[in-house]
């Protein structure tokens, strides 16, 4: 993916002068494959799922060379793109879900995916490097990305630098509160059909850490909800809804979303 940004001629809104140009071409040096087929439902931070995925180095830099020494750390940081939001802009003020739907922020005060130039960043845990379908990978697990997501650099994650333990945030200082999940006798059947084929191996764990962080609207959780909600995972969809104890899984069915091809 390749995305420009050119602001030749441009001037300082806030103090009328003339800023220094400046342009700059982003590429995807890989991309992220994962089980988050759909935005919605995909972990609204890093490390909240234990889930493994790859990063497939695209041509241009699929060379072991690369990443040799990669795995003397634990830990990478993910520069990524918003690929999928770019197209709708972006604002400068924002409605966190941490804050309910209903008070804003300045984008730069939030984590929001509708940024000026659409960058993010995620730390991931590293378990090794391997040769997959001719491609350079990584494989990663924690990560909060949807499938496809075009990656712009890997970074190694450095302990006394970048775990400040006594950082403070405003509106996400504590993990969020996780309810409870159950499944009914159709849906279990079905998770242990699932899982008896390697590529589903952890599916149930997968479920159960997505839809514990419940990811409906902030706005909806107080409120009486009787919507049946699904969420894409590997490529099954996963119907579920909210009782009075949480949320209940009803079943599983070959997903309708379209999925990113290897």
């Amino acid at each position: 993916m390749t995305q420009g940004n050119d602001q030749h001629g441009q001037t300082d809104p806030i103090n009328n002068r003339s800023r220094v140009p400046f342009s700059s071409q982003l590429n995807a040096v890989a991309i992220c494959r994962t089980p988050y087929k759909q935005k919605f439902g995909i972990p609204r931070q890093p490390g909240l799922v234990d889930v493994v995925g790859y990063i497939e180095f695209e041509p241009a830099f699929n060379h072991i060379d690369a990443v040799r020494g990669i795995e003397q750390n634990s830990h990478l940081w993910l520069l990524f793109c918003f690929h999928e939001n770019i197209a709708q802009g972006w604002k400068t003020m924002v409605r966190p879900p941490r804050l309910g739907g209903n008070e804003k922020l300045g984008v730069f005060a939030t984590r929001s995916t509708f940024r000026p130039n659409g960058i993010g960043q995620s730390v991931v845990k590293l378990h090794g490097v391997v040769q997959r379908k001719g491609k350079v990978c990584l494989i990663i697990s924690g990560m909060d990305l949807l499938d496809g997501t075009p990656i712009i650099d890997i970074k190694p994650y450095i302990p006394f630098s970048d775990a400040i333990v006594d950082a403070k945030s405003g509106i996400a200082q504590d993990a969020p509160v996780l309810i409870a999940v159950t499944y009914t006798a159709i849906a279990l059947t079905q998770i242990a059909q699932y899982a008896a084929i390697e590529q589903y191996q952890g599916l149930a764990e997968l479920i159960n850490g997505v839809l514990s962080q419940d990811p409906r609207p902030a706005y909806k959780k107080n409120k009486n909800d009787p919507k049946l909600y699904q969420v894409a995972l590997y490529d099954l969809d996963i119907f579920w809804h909210i009782t009075s104890q949480g949320i209940e899984v009803l079943e599983l069915k070959p997903t309708k979303v379209t999925l990113l091809k290897d």
